[in-house]
């Protein structure tokens, strides 16, 4: 099994005037137009980065290797921090809170200048960008990596959102634990954010109940055809089996509705499922960028190079863009093509290649975690690959080319490379799906679910009739 070795992370030199004093994190006006000014006068191609994600990072970081000491670099980040967010999901369940990173630490090793402003508009015809405090910022190329909205789907629902995961699931996890509630549903909209976490907390949270001697039916109602589809047959049929051990029933292909608290109304079928709490994850939507041409759901349109169509010298990468698939490590590889290319036209011996998109995910599971792979074209997996060991390097939650190996380089130096994969003192450990799965065989609770066809993850009518809860 080949593994993935990202290049090594030396990019602390790569622009001496990246270490010289920044503005304040205050946003100013002022501040923000005498970066401009000291771009414009180095003598230098000015490179705006919008955003403080991963992909505007990825970015940055890309252009330090590739375009070392060639373009004068700004970035823009209404944020001060960089969160480690796909490794939110575990702080319900006492672990340890996300890593969080200075951004001017991430900005300086990058050679860039760091500033705490958020975008307000863009006149492409001026190559220049405008700021919410009115500071006019000119540029030679622009790159948009401002992430996407993220919207609360339903009303009768806890939404799962990263930024503040702990706040909204951590009562919820206590009441499993405490035994006062005993079904929970896990939803996804039909127009679905990165399906991951969704599967990760449902494994999780059915891992604590059994651990704490609680019984919880758990269901995932989820359009996809199957558990995790995107990642191809062979891994999501990997993640089906262990849903299965953990007496996780799926309903796919399938649209919910809650119309009131505990209550979903399925399609088609009409079915209707009670339960005593509803986890559902975001619906998203693009920026919204005033003036640039916009896709459907204001995502931001771009080629295979991450060029945004019908505009010169802007390029856009990550969760802004019109791609289907949201997903940090997409995200990144859509920033490495962005940065080639301007790397490129800035004179670096560089060839750009076209955004070509491979999806690693590791599925936390309470236990060990899955390492799934799948090269993707058309929104579904067309080669797909599961192990229990990683396949790519570092073997981070979001693998990327240079931001990867940078944040772990960051961790060793502050020697808490482990510490987000540890449950905090007195938590217990999960016990293994296939010892949950031998413990409850043979239960008979009425809130048991009827056994599914790892064939068809879609209930049949019979399953349905049998189900207690679903009428």
């Amino acid at each position: 099994m080949t593994t993935d070795t990202a290049p090594s992370n030396e990019v602390g030199a790569a622009k001496e005037a990246g270490a010289q004093a920044t503005p304040s994190n205050k946003p100013s006006a002022g501040a923000a137009n005498e970066a401009s000014t000291q771009a414009a006068t180095s003598n230098k191609p000015r490179v705006v980065i919008v955003g403080g994600g991963v992909a505007a990072l990825e970015t940055a970081l890309a252009l330090a290797q590739l375009a070392p000491e060639r373009a004068a670099v700004t970035l823009l980040a209404p944020n001060t921090d960089f969160a480690y967010r796909p490794l939110a999901v575990r702080e319900p369940f006492a672990y340890a809170p996300a890593h969080r990173y200075p951004l001017r630490r991430i900005a300086s090793d990058a050679g860039a200048e760091l500033l705490s402003e958020k975008l307000s508009w863009i006149d492409p015809a001026n190559q220049t960008i405008h700021t919410e405090s009115d500071a006019a910022i000119a540029y030679d190329m622009l790159v948009l990596a401002t992430g996407a909205r993220v919207t609360a789907r339903y009303t009768h629902a806890a939404t799962i959102d990263d930024r503040r995961l702990d706040e909204t699931l951590h009562g919820l996890i206590q009441d499993v634990e405490g035994g006062y509630v005993h079904s929970i549903a896990f939803v996804a909209p039909g127009r679905m954010a990165w399906p991951l976490p969704l599967y990760e907390l449902a494994l999780m949270t059915a891992g604590r109940a059994y651990d704490m001697g609680v019984e919880l039916a758990t269901t995932i109602v989820s359009p996809e055809d199957s558990p995790m589809a995107i990642f191809g047959a062979t891994a999501s049929e990997a993640v089906a089996q262990l849903l299965e051990r953990s007496q996780i029933q799926t309903i796919n292909s399938a649209y919910a509705e809650v119309p009131s608290a505990g209550t979903l109304r399925i399609n088609p079928g009409d079915r209707e499922l009670r339960v005593d709490r509803v986890v559902a994850l975001p619906e998203l939507y693009g920026p919204c960028v005033r003036g640039i041409p916009l896709a459907e759901h204001g995502f931001i349109r771009v080629d295979p190079h991450g060029r945004v169509l019908d505009v010169e010298h802007v390029y856009a990468a990550g969760d802004a863009t019109d791609f289907a698939v949201k997903h940090g490590g997409v995200g990144s590889q859509q920033a490495d093509a962005v940065a080639e290319s301007i790397a490129a036209l800035l004179g670096a011996p560089v060839t750009p290649a076209p955004f070509h998109p491979v999806i690693r995910g590791m599925l936390l599971t309470g236990e060990q975690p899955l390492y799934l792979t799948a090269r993707i074209t058309g929104g579904q997996g067309f080669s797909s690959e599961v192990s229990a060991t990683p396949t790519w390097s570092p073997p981070s939650k979001i693998s990327s080319r240079y931001l990867a190996p940078y944040l772990d380089g960051l961790d060793r130096e502050r020697g808490d490379v482990n510490a987000q994969l540890t449950p905090a003192a007195g938590s217990a450990p999960a016990k293994s799906a296939s010892a949950r799965a031998a413990t409850t065989s043979g239960s008979s609770s009425a809130m048991k679910w009827p056994e599914s066809s790892r064939n068809s993850r879609l209930m049949s009518s019979a399953q349905v009739r049998q189900s207690p809860r679903l009428r």
